[in-house]
């Protein structure tokens, strides 16, 4: 519905006895802001619906489309068990919901919770169709980081990619950072329900964080061969150490260690929906840029 606004003009007539004051209105429209259009693509996976949940949910944005290989046609509002349908069908074809968003000329964002070998080609097409792009797909080489960034440099086309949306764990990168200027001894202690990508992503974020500030790590085992004492991250003697134990927790704890004292950071996730904050933060900063950035913690 379009907004009213009013006006109010006085105006003055003098005559040689007295003065009357006529007032004037007049009411125009304006156009209300439009939502942010999402599209959501991966949005039948587990992050996918608590996403499409959360933006629902969400001020100044709305989901327009859903795309995935799986529940072809199904509406995804009762995919997610919402209480109303959101009368928009899940279809494999991303094209075809870019082109009609592209068509209304509103302002659109695709969340692409695909897998690496599709993300270059996925953020290649909203880029073709002028909408940018936040990704959260684990695993990406960092070539296809690189391509990624010259083609959105060249269309002006903003992209954000987030090797987490969790702030909590951006939390914990930023305390690390922070104590590895004090401690000579580290280890990344992590616990995950499921053995797939293990090391995970957020270890080899911290190692490859701690390793890039000039600090070499647990000298006095530097070079040890004992497979107990753990996996070395990066060149700077960075240990992780990951415990498989279905229904556990995702945790992820970085010891520090330094004469007569251990300093210790912890992060749990107990549920998906902690991603959700880190989400829309990433669809309200994403339309405002220009070119391909990596990490969310720039917007903390």
């Amino acid at each position: 519905m379009a907004a009213l606004s009013y006006h109010f003009q006085f105006t003055l007539h003098k005559s040689s006895k007295n003065v009357k004051v006529k007032p004037f209105i007049c009411c125009s429209t304006q156009p209300p802001q439009n939502n942010i259009k999402v599209v959501i693509n991966g949005a039948a996976k587990e992050i996918g619906m608590a996403a499409v949940v959360a933006v629902t949910k969400a001020r100044g944005m709305e989901v327009a489309g859903a795309v995935d290989t799986h529940f072809v046609g199904e509406d995804i509002g009762k995919l997610c068990n919402m209480e109303e349908p959101l009368e928009i069908p899940i279809i494999n074809d991303l094209t075809m919901v870019l082109g009609s968003i592209s068509q209304a000329k509103e302002t659109g964002v695709v969340i692409d919770f695909t897998d690496p070998t599709t993300v270059y080609d996925n953020v290649k097409q909203a880029t073709a169709f002028g909408m940018k792009s936040v990704v959260y797909v684990p695993r990406i080489k960092p070539d296809t980081i690189a391509a990624l960034s010259a083609l959105c440099e060249k269309a002006s086309m903003g992209c954000l990619i987030a090797p987490t949306l969790s702030i909590g764990s951006i939390l914990l990168q930023q305390a690390a950072i922070s104590a590895s200027f004090h401690y000579n001894n580290v280890e990344i202690v992590e616990s995950r329900s499921h053995a797939t990508d293990l090391p995970s992503p957020d270890a080899h974020q911290i190692a490859k964080n701690l390793s890039n500030l000039g600090q070499l790590y647990n000298r006095e085992d530097l070079s040890t061969d004992v497979l107990a004492r753990g996996q070395v991250l990066g060149e700077d003697g960075v240990r992780v150490h990951s415990l498989v134990l279905p229904g556990i927790p995702s945790s992820t704890t970085v010891h520090f260690s330094g004469p007569g004292e251990v300093y210790s950071i912890k992060h749990d996730i107990t549920d998906v929906q902690c991603l959700m904050p880190g989400l829309l933060l990433a669809i309200r900063k994403v339309i405002r840029l220009k070119n391909l950035v990596y990490g969310l913690e720039k917007f903390l």
